[in-house]
């Protein structure tokens, strides 16, 4: 699976390992050192994967990915920072991040990472051999068509526009966001491992940490929760994953 990669990095010795690690993967890679070159070089490219380091000169990845998303350019965006703190972490996902990794990091990781992007962009927009006949697979019980909106109470989620809201609310998520509440909302009140929710959010999760669906699950409470900190839609349940409910069927419930 060849791309064509941009790789942001100031360091030169990081963009250097980065580069050759890539190529020897296949890839092309252009290596830029700050963040308005980045740009450019992605307005002219159209990349398939944008490697991109939050600690640049001349804008830095924050304002890169912001940018990317608000000109809405879907390229898959990895990260690599280092910081490591839930904030900065929430920070760069909220932003439109699809992946996030700190630093030092294997440089057979961050392949491992990009292989993972790269088949999940490509899975979303190939499209199928029309010469080739391949059987559908059963559906899943419950499981919501493409074109459905999916309502929770007052929560609302709209697969074919792309679009969230809360009690008329529109609510801006990001494409890993979407992918969770699309996939909890088409089966309100199941719980989800965190392994099932890493497979909705890259389809293949060898390689991704669980952690990235509890930052993902935090960063959702802030957008769709009156109360963050004590959730009544996105709830725990604690040593198994997360659930998707109606608050007012909870009220209901624990009064009768």
């Amino acid at each position: 699976m060849c791309a064509n990669i941009v790789v942001a990095e100031d360091d030169a010795k990081q963009a250097e390992l980065v580069r050759r690690y890539l190529e020897h993967e296949g890839h092309t890679v252009t290596v830029v050192e700050d963040g308005r070159t980045a740009l450019e070089t992605v307005r002219h490219q159209e990349p398939d994967l944008v490697v991109l380091d939050v600690m640049m000169p001349r804008a830095d990845g924050l304002d890169v990915v912001r940018i990317l998303r608000a000109e809405r350019r879907e390229v898959p965006v990895l990260m690599l920072t280092a910081r490591s703190t839930e904030d900065d972490m929430l920070l760069g996902l909220d932003l439109g991040a699809d992946d996030y990794m700190t630093k030092p990091f294997s440089p057979r990781e961050l392949t491992a990472r990009v292989r993972t992007l790269l088949r999940r962009n490509r899975r979303g927009t190939d499209p199928a051999p029309a010469t080739v006949p391949v059987p559908a697979p059963a559906p899943e019980p419950e499981a919501a068509p493409d074109d459905e909106v999916l309502e929770v109470g007052a929560l609302r989620v709209d697969p074919a526009r792309h679009e969230v809201s809360v009690a008329g609310t529109p609510v801006e998520c990001t494409p890993g966001e979407f992918r969770i509440l699309a996939a909890m909302a088409a089966e309100p009140g199941r719980v989800f491992t965190r392994a099932r929710l890493l497979d909705e959010l890259h389809g293949f999760d060898k390689y991704i940490s669980g952690r990235t669906v509890d930052v993902h699950v935090m960063n959702l409470r802030k957008k769709i929760e009156r109360a963050p900190r004590r959730p009544a839609r996105l709830i725990t349940v604690f040593g198994v994953g997360y659930k998707l409910t109606d608050p007012a069927k909870n009220v209901r419930h624990a009064a009768s």
